[in-house]
């Protein structure tokens, strides 16, 4: 399944964007991205992953992003009750987020990293 998502969505989303690469790929520990399955995708096409803690939400910051959608779909007085009508408001979701909450949550990691590092790799506020 994970090697179909590789195959079908993200490698032709990077070549089209990025041409021939190289690629980084930044996921963390979790069975799926360590499977042999998953491993033997990357030795075949070359990719290359950076090392990256499990668990680790406070370098994640799309972790924060996916927490505001949540929280906005849960607001909603009708909860969809079709897949079109759940894609759709997740997407409204998403397009609702200002873009100023992207801009911070990219400029905060610096000091996320600074915070895992005083942690020596413990958890942080974040």
């Amino acid at each position: 399944m994970y090697d179909d998502i590789l195959d079908n969505a993200a490698l032709p989303t990077l070549w089209q964007y990025f041409r021939e690469g190289p690629f980084l790929f930044q996921q963390d520990n979790c069975s799926i991205h360590t499977s042999r399955l998953a491993q033997m995708w990357f030795d075949e096409m070359g990719g290359q992953k950076l090392d990256w803690p499990s668990q680790s939400p406070d370098l994640n910051p799309i972790e924060y992003l996916w927490y505001e959608l949540e929280r906005r779909l849960r607001s909603q007085l009708n909860r969809p009750s079709s897949l079109q009508a759940l894609t759709s408001a997740v997407m409204d979701a998403w397009k609702a987020v200002p873009m100023v909450t992207y801009q911070k949550l990219v400029e905060s990691l610096p000091k996320r990293v600074q915070a895992v590092i005083h942690a020596k790799g413990g958890s942080t506020s974040y």
